[in-house]
């Protein structure tokens, strides 16, 4: 192809050459009126052009063989037939017949689904191999995009079967644009995820097996794949049409006639949130296909469907991201990308190593190290995973070496791939390094992926051995030659490097990148969140134990003054942030009544999430607990728990320091299990009865998805002194784990349970927990309008509990026997409660007038309890002094 292309140059550049200058300037002025596809060039770029201009343009607009065609019939009307007549002799001996005559669009669909079927068979893997899509692809889980969590509502621990996490298969693809529940069939969908998920392999997949004939038949003509951060770096102007030509498998595509029914049309955005915001200049979108624009504003038009309004959109984006974009979409139907299964990781490992024992062998290996396994969700960690482990089985070496975060997982990669490098040659591979992490770093900060040869030759990285070992080649055809660039081979590969930059390079050595860590970690929120990753490796990278890996392989000392900066930055962020309202502030209708406002979205509301990710690569308990006393207090809004959140979130909890508090807000801890076939024994064991210890099974609990969290609670190092859980769905499951959690917790002094949805059997076992000798709790705070009755457990604890001194109801309706029954147990002797809260709202306004009740406590000591009957919610407090010895 390549060759046919710059046959097709030169004839063009010798034909034109031919021309007299009378002849050339009438070539001109009839090529301004030469039309293919409805396309001419821009009169202004013809204007005083000479041979060698003009021979650019044509090949530029209309590609290499088009331009010949477009070129002869211009020579023909400009009287030159002669040339006319050579040019196309010469172009048959050279390049055989023309095929200028364009097929319609039926005809050319078919031409296209073949070419889409050629170009997507083979993937490229990152170390270069290319495999069949169809033998590397393994399914996916995809699931909706679950809605902010209603008070009432938030979601059981199995989920409704509409929203349960499906495979991606043909099916689950062709699900993406069906019908929502109001009937409505998207036209933009969204498939968002963290880095490495498998998000563009699924797209390609998408793509490939709508061109075999699978997905979206009858509906979809032509789809387009968009890779936005390459286009993005694009240099001049081009038009969406000029686009899907660069994707066709000539120039002669019938565009204008494609472009027609565009409801039959699929473009597929991959990693729009390399998308820059719209700037004053571009307030006015592209509408128009054939208009010549900036790369930003062409795909921007496409994502606002301010360009083709009726074609469908799939668009791919990291997970921090879509909240950035939720203004710029219109309509936009959310997919959750969630990657491996258990049971498509065991696939991905016998897919990978083909070798059934190896494969076993590994799979074992990396399920007995339960970290490392959770982390092999994401499918660019597996297959890095699959990679070093086949490295350290070829090569006999201990399998215990890899690690268990992905910071330790990609530094080890890394170190193998180095070990392939004669130990001689380790020196100038270290310095090599070096330049790669700060082409990285530069590449990062300036948002590019793609580098050209002069970029590698002033980093003298050029023909280097890490340039073969972790960047792409990739030759782009140009006008008159092939243009090369140069890509990292994961995008997360160039932010890794880019993190290892900080600490293999001293800020004061000559021709360092200026800014330090701080240009990293104090950009604007803008690019907070393309900066995400970049952030968390520099955290995991920071860690005593990999900073000795980096002196001990990359040959350097590592400053602890990075360290400190970090450090330094995460309790900043904390003074910084605006603190939480002092328990027992809201107000009564607040919490009783209709919910609080919701924040607008965006990177800022799961950005303390994010920072306990940061935090957890490192594995570092005391940096952990340092740098938490800069956050006194935790609140995570709005997050829909993953194992890995729980499991990050559980490890900071368990380093966090004395006096640390964490709120959890509109937060929905129940998650859908994965449904696991019975075998055929145990089904035959469970329809006869099965035995005394198939029964055990049974009626044994399963633990919720809050354990990882209880569990770390009652770590002897946790100083978790307060916890709070407002409008979190709290199933009888979570009760019973925090209940367990409460008798041992070492430091929590303070509980707060608002508006849970709390039931009778999970009020009562937490009762038991809250009852339990060694619980530590001293405040309580209970607020459900709901709960009545079931109140007596929480009563009942009063003179069982030895620490309890504060209890809060504000909002529970207490009935009179309840009221008649808080009497009595507050008249035990072994009641050690000081301080009582309690609002109520009685229904009916009528009545405005207050009668005081007067009962007793230890001591003889008078108490009132304040019960107003007004409409409106009147504070009532009570007070039980202790007696003077």
């Amino acid at each position: 192809m390549e060759a046919r292309a710059a046959a097709a140059r030169e004839l063009l550049l010798a034909a034109l050459e031919d021309l007299s200058q009378e002849q050339l300037k009438r070539f001109r002025h009839k090529l301004r009126d030469a039309q293919l596809d409805g396309r001419s060039i821009p009169r202004g770029r013809l204007e005083g052009a000479d041979a060698v201009d003009l021979a650019e343009q044509l090949t530029e607009f209309y590609g290499p063989e088009p331009a010949l065609d477009v070129a002869r019939k211009t020579l023909k009307r400009a009287d030159v037939r002669d040339v006319a007549a050579r040019l196309k002799e010469q172009r048959l001996q050279r390049l055989g017949p023309s095929s200028s005559a364009l097929l319609s669009v039926s005809e050319y669909k078919k031409k296209y689904r073949e070419h889409v079927l050629l170009q997507h068979a083979k993937i490229k893997e990152r170390n270069a191999r290319s495999v069949k899509i169809s033998k590397r692809f393994t399914k996916l889980l995809i699931a909706p995009e679950s809605a902010a969590p209603e008070p009432e509502a938030l979601g059981p621990v199995e989920e409704p079967e509409p929203e349960r996490a499906r495979r991606s298969d043909t099916h689950t693809f062709n699900r993406l644009f069906g019908r929502d529940e109001e009937g409505q069939r998207p036209l933009t969908v969204v498939l968002q995820g963290p880095a490495g998920i498998g998000k563009t392999m699924a797209a390609k997949k998408i793509l490939y097996d709508w061109a075999a004939g699978k997905l979206y038949h009858g509906k979809v003509d032509f789809a387009f794949f968009m890779p936005c951060r390459e286009l993005l770096e694009r240099s001049g102007t081009c038009s969406l049409a000029d686009l899907i030509l660069d994707q066709c498998p000539d120039r002669s595509a019938p565009v204008r006639q494609m472009l027609a029914q565009s409801e039959r049309l699929l473009f597929i955005l991959d990693g729009a949130d390399e998308l820059p915001a719209p700037g004053p200049a571009e307030a006015a979108p592209c509408t128009d296909p054939f208009e010549a624009a900036g790369s930003a504003r062409v795909l921007g038009g496409l994502l606002s469907k301010a360009l083709l309004p009726d074609a469908r959109l799939l668009v791919t984006t990291r997970a921090a991201a879509p909240g950035r974009l939720q203004g710029r979409l219109r309509s936009p139907q959310c997919a959750e990308v969630r990657g491996f299964s258990d049971k498509d990781k065991k696939k991905y490992f016998y897919k990978f190593f083909q070798d059934e024992w190896r494969a076993e062998r590994a799979y074992r290996f990396v399920k007995e190290n339960e970290t490392l396994f959770a982390l092999c969700f994401v499918p660019f960690v597996c297959w890095i995973v699959c990679t070093v482990v086949r490295q350290q089985l070829e090569l006999g070496q201990d399998l215990s070496r890899t690690s268990k975060t992905t910071t330790s997982v990609y530094l080890l990669f890394i170190t193998s791939v180095l070990s392939s490098a004669p130990a001689t040659a380790g020196p100038r591979v270290q310095g090599e390094l070096r330049k790669l992490c700060r082409l990285a770093r530069e590449g990062v900060l300036g948002r590019r992926a793609q580098f050209a040869e002069r970029d590698l030759e002033r980093l003298e990285l050029r023909g280097s051995t890490v340039q073969t070992l972790f960047l792409n080649k990739k030759e782009l055809s140009g006008v008159l030659e092939a243009e090369v660039t140069y890509q990292f081979i994961d995008q997360s590969f160039q932010e890794f490097f880019a993190a290892l930059s900080y600490l293999l390079e001293d800020e004061e050595a000559p021709g360092a990148p200026a800014g330090g860590v701080g240009a990293l970690l104090r950009e604007d929120a803008e690019l907070r969140c393309h900066l995400a990753l970049t952030t968390r490796f520099l955290f995991g990278l920071l860690s005593a134990e990999r900073m000795r890996d980096i002196e001990r392989y990359f040959g350097c000392v590592v400053s602890e003054r990075v360290k400190q900066d970090v450090l330094r930055w995460v309790q900043d962020l904390g003074q910084g942030r605006p603190t939480a309202a002092p328990e027992g502030s809201e107000k009564p209708e607040a919490l009783e009544g209709t919910e609080e406002p919701e924040e607008e979205e965006g990177e800022e509301l799961n950005h303390p999430l994010e920072l306990l990710y940061c935090l957890y690569e490192t594995q570092e308990d005391a940096f952990v607990r340092q740098a938490l006393r800069g956050l006194p207090e935790l609140v995570l809004e709005r997050v829909c728990f993953s194992r890995m959140d729980l499991a990050v979130l559980s490890y900071c909890v368990r380093c966090c320091p004395a006096g640390q508090a964490l709120r959890l807000v509109s937060c929905r801890l129940a998650t859908a299990q994965e449904k696991k076939k019975k075998s055929l024994m145990k089904r035959l064991q469970g329809s006869l009865g099965g035995g005394s210890s198939s029964q055990a099974t049974k009626t044994k609990p399963q633990a919720s998805p809050l354990h990882p969290l209880c569990e770390a609670m009652m770590d002897p190092h946790c100083g978790l002194h307060r916890l709070t859980l407002f409008r979190c769905k709290l199933t009888d499951a979570v009760c019973r784990d925090l209940s367990q959690a409460l008798r041992e917790a070492p430091a929590l002094a303070e509980l707060g349970l608002l508006h849970n949805g709390l039931s009778e059997a999970g009020l009562r076992v937490l009762s038991e927990g809250l009852a339990w000798p060694q619980c530590r709790v001293q405040t309580l705070r209970v607020q459900q309008p709901s709960l009545q009755e079931e109140l007596q457990y929480l009563v009942g604890l009063l003179w069982q509990s030895l620490t309890l001194t504060t209890l809060d109801l504000s909002g529970c309706q207490l009935p009179e026997s309840m009221v008649t029954y808080l009497c009595a147990v507050l008249q035990q002797p072994r009641c050690h409660l000081q301080t009582l809260r309690w609002r109520q709202r009685r229904e009916g306004c009528g009545h405005t007038a207050s009668q005081p009740r007067v009962g007793w406590v230890p001591g003889g000591l008078p108490w009132t309890l304040q019960r107003s009957t007004s409409g409106v919610a009147g504070p009532s407090r009570v007070t039980a002094p202790k007696p003077s010895p």
